[in-house]
């Protein structure tokens, strides 16, 4: 996801911290803080309040709390369970037919009734309108929908799909009313209306207002009266403020590695905690592969034995980051460390000099890595700066760093300009096709000009038609094999995700998982 529209949370854990045990950002036994509103302040931006269109990390969140999907997936889950649906399951042994049967009394916050010509009309409009922002491209399996009841809704694939009830349960399944949308044009007055546990009060640059939605039918439990998300823009300084100044209860998405490690550290008397929970975002080097530099194995190859993972997350991202050996990140079945079983973990000078001798490169190699400044955290820059250090520092390359605005930098690596460039994903849902199909498949997002017949052939067809996802592990593992070997990507490090709560706030844990749903009905706080 969000390859396109994102910049991480701070640079994962497979589980939550001990730590998250006891203290003000836990779950109160008594839920003490029930009926309060909750304000809540990152520095993302929602770039859209109209599903069809919002393809970034704080739209997904306004999404995920203010409309249903057919499934959804629970705190701490990876496999997805009914919500605005009484059941879901493929009716056929292709994986190729998905039928859900609708709960029964479903109404969106205008009391209009939800059936299944409202599913229908959100997935028919979404492909419609196939906006560029937007999560159509998920959907390259979904061919028609057919409603043959107001309770039933039948989808029917062009190919094998198993991880489609994974991608109707993100934000990209958002059921919209059809009275309420247009069925061909994005709605661009700020407004939503859905069935979520939330309904949309108001919407401005500055700040964005819920409350609850009384109309709700689903699986979620309310905690709160409402919830406040502040807009800081990028301004990472004024949101670690906003937080210390009482301003918002919660401090999440934007705040730097170094805000995060001296809080942490820090017993200053502000009543706030530092709450980790795990993520499966990540990040990469990516190799363009008809590039005459960066093309050569023995380049990559020489490049991956000299990678420090361990220096740059504590010297650039102060341990906020876990070091990354795998396309698979730790947490999501399938993972598998191919990356520290080729290369190791400890840089080798010896090994590089080997990778570049049996490429015949003897003088050093002359590279420039390219970063952009902010939409993969605000330290990429730095982080690059740093790799292009461990590689110069090995007398075998003379590398520099380029970073230049990501509008630019998506037409350049779209028009292969760029030898090698960091790349960051957030997922879609918490699967292994997630990080293997957009990357390595037909089509694939990275423009990097990387194909295996193996992978796209077999592998990835094979594991997108098993329905039992934990069989697909040896798959999977043979395909970051393959991909450790040939080296088109090179992983750097998993995220973990940090948020900041006040004393008297609770609930967060819950919102900080690898599902990446934020979940607002899981908050409250102190009267």
């Amino acid at each position: 996801m969000k390859i396109r529209n994102q910049w991480p949370v701070l640079p994962i854990v497979a589980g939550l911290a001990s730590g998250l045990l006891t203290g003000c950002g836990t779950e109160s036994g008594d839920s003490a803080g029930d009926g309060s509103n909750v304000v809540v302040g990152m520095s993302d931006d929602v770039l859209a309040t109209d599903p069809a269109s919002g393809y970034d990390p704080g739209s997904w969140l306004l999404f995920n709390n203010v409309f249903q999907s057919l499934l959804s997936f629970p705190k701490g889950a990876t496999e997805p369970q009914p919500e605005a649906a009484e059941a879901c399951a493929f009716s056929d042994t292709q994986t190729r037919v998905y039928k859900c049967t609708l709960k029964d009394g479903l109404k969106f916050s205008n009391g209009d009734a939800l059936t299944s010509e409202d599913v229908k009309f959100s997935f028919d409009r979404m492909l419609k309108i196939n906006d560029p922002d937007g999560p159509a491209i998920m959907f390259p399996t979904l061919d028609k929908v057919e409603t043959p009841d107001e309770k039933t809704v039948v989808f029917q694939l062009n190919t094998a799909d198993a991880t489609f009830p994974s991608k109707i349960a993100s934000g990209a399944g958002s059921i919209v009313d059809h009275n309420e949308y247009e069925a061909g044009k994005l709605r661009k007055d700020g407004q939503a209306v859905g069935s979520g546990p939330y309904k949309l009060d108001s919407f401005d640059d500055g700040q964005a207002v819920f409350s609850v939605n009384e109309n709700y039918q689903g699986t979620a439990k309310v905690k709160n009266t409402g919830v406040t998300l502040k807009f800081f823009d990028g301004d990472q300084t004024a949101l670690k403020q906003a937080i210390q100044n009482e301003e918002v209860d919660i401090a999440y998405r934007g705040l730097t590695a170094g805000d995060v490690a001296g809080m942490e550290k820090a017993d200053d008397g502000t009543g706030t905690e530092v709450v980790e929970g795990s993520s499966a975002e990540v990040q990469h080097l990516v190799f363009n592969m008809d590039d005459p530099v960066a093309g050569k194995l023995g380049v990559r190859k020489a490049i991956a034995h000299l990678l420090d993972r361990e220096a740059l997350i504590k010297d650039v991202y102060q341990g906020t980051a876990t070091p990354l050996y795998s396309i698979i990140p730790a947490g999501i079945a399938g993972h598998n460390t191919a990356f520290f079983d080729t290369y190791g973990a400890r840089p080798s000078r010896a090994k590089a000099q080997a990778a570049l001798r049996e490429d015949n490169i003897t003088g050093k190699v002359k590279l420039t890595l390219w970063s952009t400044p902010s939409r993969y955290g605000p330290a990429t820059d730095q982080e690059l700066n740093a790799i292009a250090g461990q590689l110069n520092a090995s007398g075998l390359f003379d590398a520099s760093v380029k970073s230049v605005p990501f509008g630019q930098y998506e037409k350049d690596i779209a028009a292969g300009k760029y030898g090698v460039y960091v790349k960051g994903w957030v997922p879609d849902y918490p699967d292994a096709d997630n990080f293997t199909a957009p990357f390595f498949g037909k089509g694939n997002v990275l423009s990097n000009n990387y194909d295996n017949s193996t992978i796209t052939g077999s592998l990835i067809p094979r594991t997108a038609a098993t329905t039992n996802r934990a069989s697909t592990d040896k798959e999977f593992g043979e395909l970051q094999d393959i991909v450790a070997d040939e080296l088109p990507v090179l992983p750097v490090w998993q995220a973990k995700q940090y948020a900041v709560v006040r004393d008297g706030v609770y609930g967060l844990e819950y919102c900080l998982d690898a599902s990446t749903v934020f979940r607002f009905w899981e908050l409250s706080k102190d009267a």
